[in-house]
């Protein structure tokens, strides 16, 4: 197990609070999401110690077993991996926030699946910002039908969008792209929806991500090493 998830959680915190620097933004304006997925309950327990209590996990099954290992801990579990019909249940039943939505037939049956007795299930729609032929994401044209759609619907909560852009060759290339996605979210803003949340950046850009305006960063092989 990895002895020093604490130190890599600070450095990684430095890290952000110099991009935030950078940027002219205040540090609080950007949050920690530490990915978890593959690790096991242990090393999400070295990290919540070291004052992480937001978790990223991919695969759904793996994160519900991880979560019932750690109820004991006041925890929040973001779903940020694709999501099949049938696993909706499971994400609106065990977590608080899904970053991927990316077409309507999901976010319907999250929204029907969530138990009445919690909170809205906090929401982003992924975007495929690049056009990247692999990678899941609503297309940019058809982002604004699926945003009002989805803040429709009664036990979701629609707060903002989420990215994973190819890599690009230099900095300015990556900020190019992310700052895309702000402003799509800034489009969708303009159009009443009270969107907070921009899920944008990962360990290898998230200084790029943060000067275009990231609200959420993902990091996962910085605090927990590689897989």
């Amino acid at each position: 197990m990895n002895t020093s998830i604490a130190d890599n959680i600070a450095r990684v915190r430095a890290q952000m609070a110099a991009a935030c620097q950078s940027a002219g933004r205040a540090p609080d304006s950007v949050q920690l999401l530490a990915v978890s997925k593959t690790w096991g309950p242990e090393a999400v327990r070295q990290a919540h110690a070291a004052g992480q209590t937001a978790f990223g996990e991919n695969y759904i099954q793996e994160a519900v077993d991880k979560i019932g290992a750690l109820k004991d801990l006041p925890l929040q579990w973001h779903c940020i991996g694709p999501i099949q019909s049938n696993k909706t249940r499971l994400v609106a039943e065990y977590f608080d926030w899904v970053h991927s939505i990316d077409r309507l037939k999901i976010a319907q049956r999250l929204s029907d699946q969530r138990p009445a007795q919690l909170p809205p299930l906090q929401v982003c729609i992924q975007v495929n910002v690049d056009g990247g032929e692999t990678k899941s994401g609503v297309n940019p044209p058809d982002l604004a039908a699926l945003a009002q759609a989805v803040a429709a619907l009664p036990r979701l909560q629609l707060r903002g969008l989420m990215t994973i852009p190819e890599p690009a060759e230099t900095d300015a290339q990556m900020r190019a792209v992310h700052r895309q996605a702000k402003d799509l979210f800034e489009q969708l803003r303009a159009h009443g929806l009270p969107l907070d949340t921009l899920s944008m950046g990962m360990s290898a850009d998230m200084a790029a991500a943060i000067a275009e305006g990231s609200t959420m960063v993902r990091v996962g092989t910085a605090i927990f090493g590689k897989r």
